[in-house]
């Protein structure tokens, strides 16, 4: 590679429109030029530069050194950084404001950036932007380093279509070293697959409750509680057995707890539901067009939630499907959700989706009022980014009903069983008139007579424990430790 190769690929990767833009309009408004003239050397129209010159669009790096030459200033100029002027520093920093999800959710109309606007009142509306973000920053400030952390790793998942295949390689390495030929894992190979790390199993009556389960890797062993809290007790074995194969110790932020979840729940569902048979049984469903997140279930004796998420992580890496999974609780807040299929979920002003509420036409919410629970629930539901098929069905926990979905573009539904269905219902979220307000009637008919008393979340007013990050009571773990460390 040349030195100028590796300019350019440097380029690519810093590129900012809108300083760019700016300092192009500086460069040309030095020399005197019009946005005619300068259109019409690049062959373009005046339109087609005013954008550029806004920012709305990526530069190429072909048009850059064009634009370069025709200005008579060097390419590294344009690259440069920092704004051309103080103005132009404002105008950018309001067009990004208004580009961002709290101006967004503010639904305000755009403010076009014109000379008649005052570096004055742009700085005014600056200064309250940032006080907007600040307050809803202080308001979620204990979160607000997980949220930042879930999000960063949410876009990860997304960009490799939820697929790690050095976790595949390591639930294969597992299966191959306690023979296992394929099908469902079993309780007694999920036994000896602790056995052949080295690992007993204990269960007790007395694990803590802020606990799943806890591992002793002094003596080698595995404390798990005598009722499981997973419906499977095989993912409880697994998850405690994957963190030590990934060699995982307490977690030393938000950031680390949550890759370390994901992380272990993958390896636990990639031994759950190997690789190879899974992809050779969907693979056979897709050709039969009839994949069926049931189906999986079934063939490999887990539960729905498990399989959803097992097919999320299969279905763009080996079918070409992308794909969407949704855990929704009956009040209609997003408790887990993952898309690579461009579908737009709910979010607040930074970005937030967990914890917000689906709209109640989606798939995900509309299950809840179906009578039949035994029977997959399938519906199209025309969408702001298109239409989608779903899947959806309704799960028991600890913390009770939940729904779980898995959805797919229009153009897929075409692989899955239920594509027939003629249940199709239409959804305008974001816009508050699709399901968020109110009929005008209902409005004026009990305004002044109406008055809910709300069920307050525990969680609500409660910052994460001091000194800890994942809510792990430190003090009754270190006790139960001592309390049954078998005697020297």
């Amino acid at each position: 590679m040349t030195r100028n190769d590796a300019v350019v690929d440097h380029a690519e990767d810093m590129f900012d429109s809108l300083t760019i833009g700016r300092r192009i309009r500086a460069g040309r408004l030095a020399r005197g030029m019009s946005l005619q003239a300068l259109a019409e050397r690049l062959g373009k129209a005046p339109s087609q530069v005013s954008v550029i010159e806004n920012g709305r669009r990526e530069i190429k790096v072909g048009e850059l050194q064009q634009i370069a030459r025709i200005l008579e200033v060097s390419f590294d100029d344009l690259l440069r950084p920092e704004p051309p002027s103080k103005r132009a520093a404002l105008e950018i920093a309001l067009e990004r404001a208004q580009r961002g999800t709290l101006y967004n959710s503010l639904a305000l109309p755009e403010l076009p950036v014109r000379k008649s606007l005052s570096d004055e009142a742009i700085e005014t509306i600056l200064k309250l932007h940032d006080e907007l973000r600040r307050l809803h920053e202080e308001r979620a400030a204990t979160p607000e380093e997980a949220r930042r952390a879930n999000g960063q790793l949410r876009r990860e998942q997304s960009q490799r279509g939820n697929y790690y295949p050095e976790l595949e390689r390591a639930a294969r390495e597992l299966l191959e070293a306690i023979g296992h030929r394929g099908g469902p894992i079993s309780q007694r190979a999920t036994a000896e697959l602790a056995a052949h790390l080295g690992f007993t199993l204990h269960y007790v009556a007395d694990l803590p409750h802020s606990t799943r389960s806890i591992t002793d890797a002094e003596h080698h062993r595995i404390y798990l509680p005598l009722r499981p809290h997973a419906t499977d007790p095989r993912s409880t074995v697994l998850q405690a057995l994957a963190a030590h194969v990934l060699g995982k110790r307490e977690p030393v932020d938000f950031g680390d707890l949550l890759r370390q979840r994901v992380e272990t729940n993958y390896l636990a569902g990639a031994i759950l539901i190997p690789e190879q048979g899974a992809v050779e049984f969907l693979t056979a469903a897709k050709d039969e067009r009839a994949l069926s997140v049931e189906d999986l279930r079934d063939e490999f004796s887990v539960s729905y939630e498990a399989a959803a998420h097992r097919f999320s992580n299969l279905a763009t890496e080996h079918l070409g499907i992308p794909v969407h999974f949704i855990k929704v609780h009956p009040s209609g807040a997003i408790l887990k959700a993952y898309q690579n299929d461009d579908v737009q979920f709910p979010s607040d002003a930074l970005g937030t989706i967990e914890g917000q509420v689906v709209c109640r036409w989606w798939s995900a919410r509309q299950v809840f009022g179906s009578e039949d629970r035994m029977s997959p629930y399938y519906q199209y539901t025309d969408k702001p980014a298109g239409t989608y098929w779903c899947t959806s069905r309704i799960e028991s926990g600890s913390a009770g009903e939940f729904s779980i979905s898995v959805g797919t573009r229009f153009a897929d539904a075409k692989w899955f069983r239920g594509r027939d269905t003629q249940r199709r219902l239409s959804s305008t979220c974001p816009d508050p008139s699709c399901c968020r307000e109110p009929a005008d009637e209902l409005s004026s008919r009990w305004r002044e007579t109406a008055w809910p008393s709300a069920r307050l979340n525990a969680s609500l007013l409660a910052a994460m424990p001091n000194g800890t990050y994942t809510g792990v009571d430190r003090v009754a773990v270190l006790e139960f430790l001592d309390r049954h460390a078998p005697s020297a």
